[in-house]
């Protein structure tokens, strides 16, 4: 009976140690799995930082884009009714002073009408281009829609921001353009809002477009009298 105990419990061990062996190789095997499964993962992680990274690109790109206008890459009128509450908070905060020009160009719709559209993208971009070498960095050229700009200039008394308009009028009118071997003019009217502590981005853009409309009728009154 205790030869047969002992030969039991000796074929148990042989199996519990080939067992053991067994396990060994297993763990040995998924170690040597490891490395790879490792170098996987981190390349996985890698590639989605990148793409996580691309995606906030574009997103910052089309915040960019919602606020700017494609053809001419200054503010639209979103962009640049952002900036003048920005613009008014600081003033009303800090005692500052500004000014708000609006400008609408003359004559686009018959230069449009007549040389087509890629012509009158070219009145638009002189027009913008004079404006901003008319202006400091500082200040803001935008956009409102179609053929209406606006500038809003800081530090500038009333005198000084009927007659930085009257220079941007005289400055833009001095342009000229060759379509189909004709010389074309545009010209803006220009109208004035001050900025003061009590002033309202909506109230202010009325004013000073009504300010404009007001101009824009004395020009064609000039005009017709020459």
């Amino acid at each position: 009976m205790k030869k047969k105990t002992t030969a039991l419990a000796s074929k148990l061990a042989k199996r519990r140690g080939s067992g053991g062996v067994a396990g060994k190789v297993v763990t040995k095997a998924r170690k040597r799995q490891s490395p790879a499964a490792a170098d996987d993962a981190k390349l996985t992680i890698r590639r989605l930082r990148s793409e996580l990274a691309e995606a906030h690109k574009q997103i910052e790109e089309l915040q960019a884009s919602a606020n700017t206008d494609f053809l001419l890459d200054i503010p639209n009128r979103r962009g640049f009714e952002r900036e003048l509450d920005r613009a008014i908070s600081y003033i009303k905060r800090y005692q500052a002073t500004g000014a708000l020009i609006v400008l609408d160009v003359d004559r686009l719709k018959p230069i449009n009408d007549s040389f087509g559209h890629a012509a009158g993208d070219q009145v638009l971009k002189a027009v913008v281009t004079t404006l901003l070498a008319q202006v400091r960095s500082s200040d803001v050229v935008g956009r409102l829609g179609g053929d209406e700009f606006a500038l809003l200039l800081w530090n500038l008394s009333e005198t000084d921001a009927r007659a930085k308009a009257a220079t941007l009028e005289e400055a833009i009118d001095r342009l000229t353009f060759e379509f189909r071997g004709h010389s074309v003019r545009a010209g803006v009217s220009a109208g004035v809002a001050i900025l003061n502590s009590h002033a309202e981005a909506g109230k202010a853009l009325e004013q000073a477009d009504c300010a404009m409309y007001v101009r824009k009728a004395q020009r064609r009154h000039e005009t017709a009298a020459l």
